[in-house]
């Protein structure tokens, strides 16, 4: 069996190049993650918690709110998974780069953007059920994470 990485053709600055088979293998051993998943579970868990707060409170503003909490994350959370399995991104190495940092700040800004909106449209606004709706959402990465780590590598 060929070693993953041949050490001896290591170049002098540290880096290993891999012929087509050992980059092959890497890749059915570290199977990569769209971020698209991400934002699927964000809108899933959204939903689950707006629903949750409703349902417990029997309130529609309590639902409302949390729901807002949660759109302040799957909504910057989409545009970012957009920019960064875009065309531009995946240019070159310099663009996936520029592209990740001007995505987060978009991120940001549209996160603050939709915090803004949801206090000025939404009447009675409760504040405390937005801000779980925002944290629960939120955390769906540290999931994401977790459930990356579980799955098991391609078998030959």
């Amino acid at each position: 069996m060929q070693p993953l990485l041949d050490t001896e053709h290591s170049e002098e600055d540290g880096f290993i190049s891999l012929n087509a088979e050992q980059a092959l293998k890497f890749r059915q051993e570290h199977p990569s993650f769209s971020p698209w998943w991400v934002v699927m579970g964000q809108v899933a868990m959204g939903l689950l918690v707006s629903g949750l707060a409703w349902g417990i409170t029997q309130s529609t503003i309590t639902g409302v709110s949390a729901f807002c909490g949660a759109l302040a994350v799957i909504v910057p959370g989409a545009l970012f998974a957009r920019g960064l399995t875009g065309r531009f991104a995946a240019l070159n190495p310099a663009n996936a780069v520029t592209s990740f940092f001007v995505w987060e700040l978009v991120k940001i800004f549209v996160t603050v953007s939709v915090l803004w909106a949801s206090h000025r449209w939404v009447v009675g606004l409760n504040w405390p059920a937005m801000l779980v709706g925002f944290v629960v959402t939120i955390k769906v990465y540290w999931l994401a994470l977790l459930f990356k780590g579980k799955r098991q590598p391609v078998k030959d």
